[in-house]
């Protein structure tokens, strides 16, 4: 079920009993986004990677603006980009936060910048964004892609995740 593209959206999705909660907010108007779907492919995502509650996940939805202001004030960047990931707290060695409050994260994806890129290659949109809340996870559970080897493990992992959790969905 897909939610009307229009700005703050924000609500909790129970999980069941014992899994990792997302809180999501559709804070954009450009582009229509399944956060239902989004939701349960991040909540099974977590799990995947052995991430249990109570532990929470911030998942948010922004125009080219805000992710533009996030990517500079707090990464140098310049301009919109795709998809952010803000780590909070540390994970243990088991994949547990270390620490209460359980807060793993935030994810903040651009489904502007992520419409324009699904274009290009001409691929669906609701892959990309599929693809870009995964991303984003990894990189909040501590992931990387900045030498090769970390590239192409993160990579293999987002396929892995997609194939079982988002286009088991779709067929």
């Amino acid at each position: 079920m897909s939610s009307p593209a229009g700005p703050h959206t924000r609500r909790r999705l129970a999980p069941p009993s014992g899994e990792p909660s997302v809180l999501v907010a559709d804070e954009q108007s450009a582009v229509t986004v399944d956060v239902e779907h989004l939701v349960d492919l991040a909540s099974r995502v977590l799990v995947a990677e052995q991430v249990s509650g109570p532990a929470e996940l911030s998942l948010s939805f922004v125009d080219d603006e805000t992710i533009a202001e996030c990517n500079r004030r707090f990464l140098d960047g310049e301009g919109p980009t795709d998809v952010l990931a803000f780590p909070i707290d540390a994970l243990d060695t088991d994949g547990q936060p270390a620490a209460l409050p359980r807060l793993l994260g935030d994810v903040m994806v651009c489904p502007a910048v992520a419409q324009r890129h699904a274009e290009e290659r001409g691929e669906r949109i609701a892959d990309e964004l599929a693809l870009l809340v995964v991303h984003g996870i990894l990189h909040v559970l501590g992931m990387d892609h900045a030498e090769p080897e970390e590239a192409a493990a993160m990579q293999l992992r987002e396929r892995e995740l997609l194939v079982r959790y988002h286009h088991e969905v779709e067929r």
